[in-house]
């Protein structure tokens, strides 16, 4: 199943709590890398809500956008070409 934006924001809320700006972000980035292919190339599994906050608990802790970067660090040491999908800034409202 695809990405669902809408709920895929809440369940980052929800699972590691944060900002509406930092889960929007996310899940911004997370729809950046689906559409891409580059995931799905790689792992050969397409990214989906319950894929990504499954793969973000597994970050040692933080919000939804530290988790988000220390995912997408492991998968830049794995494969390559994943820091453009890093989060730099998001609005803290």
């Amino acid at each position: 199943m695809p990405i669902e934006p809408g709920r895929l924001e809440l369940r980052l809320r929800e699972s590691f709590g944060g900002t509406v700006g930092e889960s929007r972000v996310v899940v911004r980035q997370a729809i950046d890398l689906a559409d891409s292919g580059q995931y799905e190339a790689d792992v050969g599994v397409a990214l989906s809500n319950d894929l990504l906050v499954d793969e973000l608990a597994d970050a040692p802790d933080g919000s939804p956008a530290d988790r988000w970067n220390w995912w997408v660090g492991a998968l830049e040491v794995a494969y390559g070409g994943y820091g453009q999908f890093g989060i730099q800034r998001y609005r803290t409202e």
